[in-house]
């Protein structure tokens, strides 16, 4: 049995190996593509989706805003692992 990489980019290696490139620059996309959401939200505000986060008035992290910096904070890894390899270098 193949795997679905192996299946769609053909049997060859090299298939695989441009999907993991693939896949470690999509994750460095995450973490500042949720700081901008986080930015934007906070400038925009009220909008309906604060309104459903809203639910837990008084909560500390409530809101979208909180929710999009949590993101962005536990998305960084990538970027963490990109500057300890060139810091390696």
């Amino acid at each position: 049995m193949t795997s679905p990489v192996g299946a769609m980019a053909g049997a060859g290696g090299n298939g695989v190996v441009a999907a993991r490139h693939l896949a470690r620059w999509l994750s460095l996309a995450a973490t500042p593509t949720f700081a901008i959401m986080a930015v934007l939200t906070a400038m925009v505000g009220d909008g309906p989706a604060d309104t459903l986060c809203a639910a837990g008035q008084g909560a500390l992290l409530g809101g979208m805003v909180p929710m999009y910096l949590l993101m962005s904070a536990f998305h960084s890894a990538a970027w963490l692992r990109l500057l300890a390899e060139r810091r390696g270098r």
